[in-house]
């Protein structure tokens, strides 16, 4: 996939920066489908800085995957700061990393279920003492650019702030 082997060497510089820290992160991929996951395993030796994650694209995966109880969405949408950040938390804290991040959005081509525009991501990243959001509004209905640019997004996110905790 170019994708993966274009960003490659960030998810490597990523991976450098959390093992050189002895830190672990955790990913909880929304609209990206597991991009931001799969870019970070691209690095040989994942398994020193990786715990797991997984894909939440479903509520019945949102609460398997947080174990939160429901009341804790409530007023909240999807694609927001606050749902992306709740998620970033939850994942860190579930798998017991030191890192989270988490993406939500809408790809595109299709209706939303929460009525979240297509194009629009927000990532969010929850370490030691530091917290980050990140959102990108594509204006696109394209559903694979939109993965790509979310995938981006938050990986830009998530470097960002390893490189502001050194």
């Amino acid at each position: 996939m170019d994708l993966l082997r274009e960003l490659h060497p960030q998810a490597a510089r990523i991976a450098d920066m959390l093992r050189s820290r002895g830190e672990k992160i955790a990913v909880a991929d929304g609209a990206t489908g597991g991009l931001i996951a799969a870019c970070l395993l691209t690095v040989p030796g994942a398994l020193k800085f990786y715990v797991g994650g997984g894909i939440v694209y479903s509520f019945k995966a949102r609460d398997v995957l947080f174990e939160l109880p429901r009341d804790a969405y409530k007023g909240m949408r999807s694609a927001t700061d606050e749902y992306a950040m709740l998620q970033a938390r939850a994942i860190r804290d579930r798998l017991g990393a030191e890192w989270g991040i988490a993406e939500s959005g809408s790809a595109g081509s299709s209706k939303h279920p929460m009525g979240v525009a297509s194009g629009r991501s927000v990532a969010a990243v929850a370490g030691p003492a530091t917290e980050r959001l990140g959102t990108v509004e594509t204006a696109s209905d394209d559903r694979i650019a939109n993965m790509d640019a979310f995938t981006r997004n938050a990986l830009d996110l998530l470097e960002a702030a390893l490189s502001a905790a050194d």
